[in-house]
């Protein structure tokens, strides 16, 4: 009597399982229900980009429906590299190679102003004494890649000397790495204003600096898309650029969460205190005149001209560039 009575309890209980695993649950829908973007950067996962990085803990991208994925690179042409190849659909690189690609024929539209600031600079040992950018001539000058944006401002910069690449001998030597000019390899290194606070941490010593802003303050980080993407994924794009201006504007607010997530996110995160200083110089560069009255990521497109006649005049393009024809505004968080 007993076993007969079960089994169709038993029966009810199999098919009831057997439903409620057709059936997803909420998470699973919600998660299902997000539309995959993926980021090609110019570096690895390093901490001033925690922003980003901070994702899975802040959830910037999927409170707008996005499942954010970075693709890591090494320079700002290994990020377009990925983009046109279909690999990303934005890509965090800087205004250099994006004018080599445009100069190209490559269809492209700038939709964020990331960093408004030049951050780049040129740095050797007082004991070289290169305190003029014309006493770079003839020496070995490291860059993070022969793809980065570090390699376009030097040239920017040996131009105002009158220098170009012939007049120097370029030597590639990785992402934040000072060990090559420490260890006189080389007689100074491009880098940028968070790869020079590392490097003083790491023991580098007195230097001299030539701040490329000073000659020329364009910007050193633009997001980019294919015109295609612009043109038909603009619910989309807004959507992504509004989580992007989210997160900034949290590590903005909150730099000392941020510094913590970063030790656990960021491959060059261990010190939280360094962290600090890193996503506080960041911040900085994140912000002009221009973002403090029309918000972050408004675009500096007077600024974005100039840097296409600096780099026609220095030779690393080879035509005129028209910034109304490569760049877009109306994504921009607060747009119409």
């Amino acid at each position: 009597m007993f076993h007969s009575h079960v089994l169709p309890t038993r029966r009810r209980l199999v098919g009831l399982l057997a439903l409620a695993a057709l059936v997803p649950t909420r998470s699973q829908a919600q998660t299902k229900a997000l539309e995959r973007v993926v980021m090609a950067g110019w570096s690895k996962p390093i901490s001033e980009i925690t922003h980003l990085l901070a994702e899975p803990d802040k959830g910037f991208f999927k409170a707008q429906g996005l499942e954010f994925v970075y693709l890591p690179g090494a320079g700002g042409g290994d990020a377009l590299r990925n983009l046109l190849s279909g690999q990303a659909d934005v890509a965090f690189t800087d205004p250099g190679s994006l004018y080599a690609a445009l100069d190209k024929g490559e269809k492209l539209r700038v939709i964020y102003d990331v960093y408004p600031q030049n951050v780049f600079n040129v740095v050797s040992l007082k004991s070289r004494n290169l305190t003029r950018v014309a006493d770079l001539k003839g020496k070995r000058i490291g860059v993070y890649s022969l793809s980065s944006g570090t390699r376009q401002n030097l040239q920017v910069l040996l131009h105002t000397a009158g220098l170009t690449e012939q007049d120097v001998t370029i030597v590639p030597t990785g992402l934040l790495n000072f060990a090559p000019l420490m260890q006189g390899q080389v007689d100074a290194t491009a880098a940028t204003d968070t790869g020079l606070l590392v490097g003083r941490q790491r023991g580098l010593g007195e230097v001299n600096v030539m701040e490329v802003r000073q000659h020329l303050n364009l910007t050193s980080d633009v997001l980019v898309v294919r015109e295609e993407t612009y043109q038909r994924q603009k619910p989309l794009l807004r959507r992504f650029l509004k989580a992007f201006q989210d997160s900034a504007l949290w590590m903005q607010r909150q730099p000392e969460e941020a510094a913590r997530l970063a030790v656990r996110h960021a491959i060059d995160g261990q010190n939280e205190a360094t962290n600090l200083e890193v996503i506080r110089l960041r911040n900085a560069s994140s912000t002009s005149a221009l973002t403090q009255r029309q918000g972050l990521g408004a675009i500096d497109t007077a600024t974005l001209q100039k840097g296409v006649q600096a780099y026609r005049a220095i030779g690393l393009i080879s035509r005129d560039l028209s910034v109304a024809d490569f760049v877009a505004s109306d994504l921009l968080p607060g747009k119409p």
